[in-house]
């Protein structure tokens, strides 16, 4: 059975190799070599996205399952653990165009790597179905591990220094995540997760004990602080001021806008949006990425906070751009990039990085979003290479730790 998955993958690669790079020929460029300080490029194949249908080996082997048996993995349910986010995008163009070409096709830009790194997989996931879309570490070093997975299955997990997993956090605590997304730890060890699909962030103590909830769960919709009405739309990912204020950033990719129209009073703003909290959960502000003119985000899939001044940094993952704002939310400026924009971080030094989602890359970046080096080998299952590149963190030494938001694996990236 082994072999065999693993020649499912191989095979499913190759098929798509010609498909994928067919793209190109209405592209004006297809490869840059390095210069002025940026590493090279060239345009690769897309992998066929597995979609968290992989069991994974204690040595970081992926072996895909056959399409076939995924439905009985999941109990007869017709998609991988991950829930629904909501409806469809609609009314905007940025909902794509019938025809258009399928995400599976798409050419992926790998920048070449110039930096050193080695991979390797230490973490021993919990064996069964179902990615990894976020980690996070402790001031102890200790690494929280979110996954998608099926209900009555662990989905948030706790690993020593040593690799070793100490902690399980059960569904009697924080109930099943139906889209598990963002996460991240605050400076006094607290563990705070994303559910997307259910529209909730929690916050969890360093033992796993459920302190506060913000949002209604399974009730997607807006915050209006004049009403008293505190719900949450689409959250996927929060971030913490140098203050310790809490920022929840909300709306997810093509997802966005919807709801415009719909018979909720509560929900119906449809757009893409950053909200402003005290460490506590009291409300600050909010915008929103709609707004005529300079500033305009439909997506909020990457996001962090300068540690170095308070900016908060948007990847519009869609869009192929960053976003920046002061931390009152006055805009500042935006990048263009060749990626995929889907997570965003800044390394002990105060560098801003980005991962390229299924473009399968982590690149570091100066402030004006030129791409100055590249970690991974691109999308795949293989050695160091990802099928999405999402939420990650640094180490004290500035490694790279990631899971895969398609794969139950977590890859660490060391010099």
């Amino acid at each position: 059975m082994k072999n065999r998955y693993f020649a499912l993958a191989t095979l499913a690669l190759g098929a798509l190799t010609s498909v994928a790079l067919g793209q190109p020929d209405r592209l004006g460029i297809q490869s840059e070599p390095a210069r002025d300080g940026m590493p090279g490029w060239h345009l690769g194949p897309s992998f066929p996205d597995p979609t968290g249908f992989t069991l994974v080996d204690p040595d970081g082997t992926v072996h895909v399952i056959p399409r076939e048996e995924r439905r009985a993995m999941m109990g007869g349910a017709p998609r991988v653990p991950g829930g629904e986010s909501g409806p469809s995008c609609s009314h905007s163009i940025v909902c794509g165009r019938k025809g258009g070409a399928a995400r599976g096709a798409l050419a992926r830009v790998e920048w070449d790597q110039n930096m050193g790194y080695k991979f390797s997989y230490p973490y021993v996931v919990p064996k069964g179905i179902g990615g990894v879309p976020s980690v996070a570490l402790d001031s102890k070093g200790y690494l929280w591990v979110f996954k998608r997975a099926p209900a009555g299955v662990v989905q948030l997990m706790k690993f020593n220094p040593d690799h070793k997993l100490v902690l399980e956090v059960p569904e009697s605590v924080i109930g099943h995540q139906d889209k598990p997304h963002g996460m991240a730890v605050d400076k006094n060890d607290n563990v705070w997760i994303v559910d997307n699909g259910l529209a909730t962030v929690m916050k969890l103590s360093p033992e796993g004990k459920l302190l506060m909830t913000i949002g209604m769960k399974g009730h997607r919709g807006d915050w209006d602080e004049a009403k008293g009405q505190r719900l949450l739309w689409q959250p996927v990912m929060v971030g913490f001021a140098p203050n310790g204020d809490l920022y929840i950033a909300e709306g997810h990719a093509n997802e966005s806008p919807n709801d415009v129209d719909n018979d909720d009073p509560t929900n119906n703003i449809g757009a893409a949006r950053i909200l402003h909290l005290t460490a506590d959960g009291k409300f600050v502000g909010q915008w929103f990425g709609d707004e005529v003119g300079q500033g305009k985000f439909d997506s909020t899939h990457g996001f962090a906070i300068d540690p170095t001044n308070g900016d908060i940094w948007i990847g519009d993952r869609e869009q192929y751009r960053i976003v920046v704002y002061t931390g009152d939310g006055r805009f500042k400026k935006t990048f263009s990039m060749r990626n995929l924009v889907c997570a965003l971080n800044f390394d002990h030094k105060g560098n801003p990085w980005m991962a390229s989602g299924q473009d399968g890359q982590f690149l570091k970046l100066n402030r004006d979003g030129k791409v100055l080096g590249a970690v991974g080998n691109g999308m795949g299952v293989g050695t160091g290479q990802f099928t999405e590149a999402s939420y990650w963190v640094f180490d004290p030494h500035d490694n790279l730790i990631a899971g895969d938001t398609s794969v139950g694996r977590v890859t660490v990236m060391s010099k």
